[in-house]
Parts: C-alpha cells; structure tokens; sequence
C-alpha cells in the first residue's frame, strides 16, 4: 500500500496517503491517535504507525 514511501514519513507524506490536511496531521499526532516522534520541531511518523492508523480507523467504521 505504502511501497513507494520510505519507511519514515513526514507530515506531508502522512497527509498525501491520508488524503487530509497538514493541520489534521499535525491535530492527529498531537492527540496520540496516529503515533509519531519529533526529531527537533519535526515530526517523523512510522510507516508502520500509519497502517496501524488506517486499520483501526476501518475497524470503527465496521
């Protein structure tokens, strides 16, 4: 699903793939729902973390 992203995203990757905004990414990382880590001011998110992201979120809808 994510094959052509490295195995780190960034906050403009994790909104591409999500198909949101920067600020919802940024809303997102902050609250702990989509799992992440700065590196100075910067956010750098786990490919992982967003494929765990995606299935809980299908999980709700269900």
């Amino acid at each position: 699903m994510l094959n052509n992203y490295r195995d780190i995203l960034t906050v403009y990757d994790v909104a591409e793939v999500l198909y949101i905004g920067k600020n919802r990414a940024y809303e997102l990382l902050a609250s702990g729902e989509l799992k992440g880590f700065k590196i100075g001011r910067v956010w750098k998110v786990p490919k992982e973390a967003v494929l765990e992201y995606i299935a809980h979120q299908s999980n709700l809808q269900e």
